[in-house]
């Protein structure tokens, strides 16, 4: 009589979902059963929400992860293009000053010397 009444608990169990073992959870997958049952969740509760929320937060820190990275890859764009400018703007104003730098020294000794709008000629001796 024990050894029914044990056999029949574990019938029940096993069609309330209790039962771990993996072949029976695949049969029933494949019969098309649920075995994913509501007993299932009321008894490990705790867990299906801790690995949502594990999920939730995987999926955000990726989002921010990859938002941050091109946000860097931008940054670093504007940063090279900058650096470009100011190079370029620095040699401009260093130009300009030795050039105006150079006229006011020929202008203080009484040089008449001007800028020539025209290129230079090489002279060659005959």
């Amino acid at each position: 009589m024990a050894a029914k009444k044990q056999k029949n608990n574990a019938k029940k169990q096993e069609n309330e979902g209790f039962t771990l073992n993996p072949l029976t959870l695949i049969q029933r997958a494949l019969q098309g059963r649920m075995f994913l049952t509501l007993e299932f969740f009321k008894r490990n509760w705790f867990y299906v929400i801790a690995v949502t929320m594990m999920m939730l937060m995987y999926i955000s820190n990726k989002y921010v992860y990859q938002s941050d990275k091109a946000k860097l890859g931008t940054l670093k764009v504007m940063l090279n293009n900058a650096s470009t400018d100011f190079v370029d703007a620095s040699s401009k104003y260093n130009s300009r000053i030795l050039e105006s730098q150079m006229k006011t020294y020929i202008d203080s000794m009484g040089i008449d010397l001007n800028i020539s709008k025209q290129p230079p000629y090489k002279l060659t001796s005959d």
